[in-house]
Formats: C-alpha cells, structure tokens, sequence
C-alpha cells in the first residue's frame, strides 16, 4: 500500500504539474478546480465520510454470523447506492447554474458557463467512485489490499492521459474527459479481486433492509461532519474566487503538495489499521486494539513529523520542480505565492496526518458522533479564521508585514491567499488535539505516555 500510494501521489504530483504547466493560475485553471466543489460534495456526503466508514464494521459483523448473508447485505447496498448516487447527480446536473452562483461568486459569466459544462460532465464521477468505495471497503476486510491500492494509481495515469491528449483539442474539458475514464477504470481494476472473493451479482433492492438502516443511522453523525467539511470546501473556494485571479488554483496547487505525505504516510497506515482496528473490537480483543493503535500512531508520528519539517524548509524549489518544470505558464511570482501557501499547510502536517487515523479509531468502536462534533467545531473555527485571515492580509497591518517577511512575499500583490492555509492549519491543531483527547478519555490509555 505504501508503495502504490507513494507513485500515486507522484503521479498526481505529475498530473498537477501539467496542468501548471499548461493551465497556470489562468482562468480555466480556477474553473477546473472549481467544477470539482458539487460532484465532490455528493461522493463525500453519501459516500466517502459516512457509510463507507461504517460499512466496514457492519461487515465484520455479517461475516462473522453468516457470510451468505453478508454478499446479500453487500449486493442490496451496492444496489440502493447506486439509485441514491444517481439521484443526487440528476439533481445537481438540472440546477449546476444555480450551485456555481453561491459556490464561485467572484466568477464572471463566461467562466459560470465554462465551469457548467465542465461540472455536468464530472457529475459522472460520484456514481463510479461510490461504488468503487463499496468494493474496496470489502476488499478491506479479506485484505486484498493490492487492487484497491493500484486504483487511484490508474485514475491519476487517465488524467495524465487527458491532459496530455485530449487538453490540446479540447482544452478543459479534455481534463474531464480523463477525469471520468478514471473514474471509471478506478472500479473496473478491482472487480477481478471483488469477485474472486466472492461477489455475484443479485438484483436485491430493499430500502427497508435492517443492513440499509444500521449503515444510515451509524453513518448520520460522520455525513452530517462531512456536509460541514464540504460547505468549509465551498466557503474556502468562494472567498479564493472573490481574490486575485488564479488564487483557487494556487490554494489547490499547494494543498495537493502538501496532502502527499499524508497521502504516502497517514492514510496508508489508516487504512491497513482499520480493518484490524474493527476486528478487534468485534472480538473484545481490547490489548491487540491498543497495541495497533498506539503503533500506528507511532509510525505516523516518526515518519511524518521530520517531513513536515523539510517540505517547509524546501517549499520552493519542491513547488517549482512540480509545478513549474513541465509547462512555461506557470510563473516564479506563481511559484512563490504557492510556496507560501505550502509553508502555511506544512505548520500543522502532523495534526492533518493524525486525524484520518484517530477518525477511524473512533469509527471501529462504532462512535461517529464524538469526532463529528469535533470535526463541526474545527470546521467553524476554519471558516471564522479563513474571513480573518483575508481580511487581515488585505489591509497594511503588523501581522501581514511579519508574515510576508516571514514567507519572503512582502513584494507580491495576492498576498491574502496565504490566509486560507493558515486557517486550516489552526483548525487541524485543534481538530488532532481533541480527538486525541476525547479517545483517551473514551477507551482509555492506549498508550499516550509512551507515544
């Protein structure tokens, strides 16, 4: 997984720097930045916060009864799933003009007429994503770890593939085009593994089944955080859309830097946790369950912590060598206020790489509701400090004259954009902290001395 996760995150660092490359800070690179918001919104909302979360150990649960029942419970979700996602996406297609409106304000209307088209089209992506999230939840649990683990690596090679052979002819929109192939491939590769495991198709439709119900109500607290997440996501894009043209792009640019240790580190060492984290807890095995925390947490800490530290010492040359090296439309002014940005995201990489995990930790034990309240007031803070933060490095004060000299930006002009990943940084202290400590306070000491 850490293997597959590290080309990933090169790939998608290859996929960003082509798109610097080609796009820049223009326009269309706020466009296709921005035309993700809705149909990440349904996959985050249905899917990737709540139910795929839960549905793991709901699984453990049906296989250890019965595993005849737990394929019946597997196909009618996939199968109602499927009906909810495609909905939502019907919905979101008809009134995309409207939803682009509140999201991207600071747009005029030639780039709200782009980013229409290009958004409907990528409203295509939610529906294979959220069945590929189904799959890969039960690969999970047999630990077939490779094919879920080759998917976002073949998702990212499709994008490439569109930049590099579609964007020429179709500007934009060829990106989506790849996008969607990706999207698709991304649940074809790990079909093969899904049903040698097991899997055969049954036309079950049941939105009463006992199964559909537990994964609602367990997985309500965790959507009602992740809609949270996705309108701070809105809130950020739409004050980015109001600043200097290219800011939305520059803040994506650098979050997407600074996620690769997160990316290669945290999630990897989440996601192998967690199944074992659920069964554990299944079985009342309480030591095993501390033990694999405490040393995930550990190994997160080891390797992520130095990384931090060395992302923002080199913040530049990594953010030209990406970002500037494969195209001639991305700027050393574009290279620098991102660079910025990067420094602001590294302050608090530890806590962002914790809280996947810790998340999880509390999802095993079967309770959603403590990290979504933690979750719901870290989002509140973010938004609160993202108006803040702007609003301050707008004006001449003592604090934008430290903190561009700090940076070493006291020249440039879109300055303020430095405060979106400065307020997340706060948030994610806060959100890691918390978590920790209401973990502790739920299950005990799992080891925090010795962490």
């Amino acid at each position: 997984m850490g293997f597959f996760s590290l080309l990933s995150r090169i790939l998608g660092l290859v996929r960003d720097g082509l798109i610097s490359g080609t796009f820049g800070t223009s326009p269309q690179a706020d466009i296709y930045f921005s035309a993700f918001k809705i149909p990440d919104f349904i996959y985050n909302f249905l899917i990737a916060g709540g139910l795929s979360v839960v549905f793991l150990p709901i699984l453990s649960e049906y296989m250890n009864k019965s595993k005849e029942e737990a394929w019946k419970m597997i196909n009618n979700t996939i199968n109602v799933i499927l009906a909810v996602l495609f909905v939502f996406a019907v919905i979101c297609f008809i009134f995309t003009p409207q939803l682009l409106q509140i999201i991207v304000p600071g747009f005029n209307q030639e780039m709200i007429n782009e980013a229409v088209s290009l958004t409907r089209l990528l409203l295509l992506s939610p529906i294979f994503f959220g069945i590929s999230s189904l799959v890969s939840s039960t690969l999970m649990y047999f630990n077939r770890f490779l094919s879920y683990s080759l998917a976002p690596v073949v998702y990212n090679i499709c994008i490439i593939l569109g930049i590099k052979f579609l964007a020429p002819s179709f500007g934009i929109m060829g990106v989506g085009m790849g996008v969607i192939v990706g999207a698709i491939c991304h649940l074809l590769i790990q079909m093969p593994a899904f049903i040698h495991c097991g899997y055969k198709f049954q036309p079950l439709f049941d939105f009463k089944a006992q199964s559909v119900k537990d994964f609602f109500v367990l997985a309500l607290p965790r959507t009602v955080a992740v809609a949270g997440q996705q309108i701070n996501d809105v809130v950020t894009t739409g004050i980015a859309s109001t600043l200097t043209t290219g800011s939305i792009a520059v803040f994506n640019y650098a979050n997407n830097i600074q996620y690769m240790p997160i990316g290669f580190f945290a999630v990897p060492f989440s996601i192998a946790a967690f199944p074992m984290l659920s069964k554990f807890w299944a079985q009342s095995q309480s030591k095993e369950f501390f033990d694999n925390l405490s040393s995930t947490i550990k190994q997160v800490v080891f390797l992520v912590l130095p990384t931090a530290m060395a992302i923002f010492v080199l913040r530049a040359p990594i953010v030209r060598i990406i970002l500037g090296s494969l195209g001639k439309n991305f700027s050393w002014a574009d290279t620098r206020i991102t660079a910025a940005c990067v420094g602001m995201f590294s302050v608090d990489l530890l806590g962002a790489a914790l809280i996947p995990l810790l998340a999880r930790a509390f999802f095993a034990i079967k309770n959603t509701k403590t990290p979504t309240v933690i979750s719901l007031i870290s989002i509140g803070l973010n938004i609160t400090l993202s108006f803040l933060f702007v609003n301050i490095l707008q004006q001449a004060n003592g604090f934008r004259e430290f903190l561009t000299d700090f940076l070493d930006i006291a020249d440039l002009s879109n300055v303020a954009v430095v405060g979106l990943p400065l307020a997340y940084s706060v948030s994610f202290i806060f959100q890691a902290l918390f978590l920790l400590w209401f973990l502790y306070c739920e299950i005990g000491d799992f080891g925090m001395k010795n962490i």
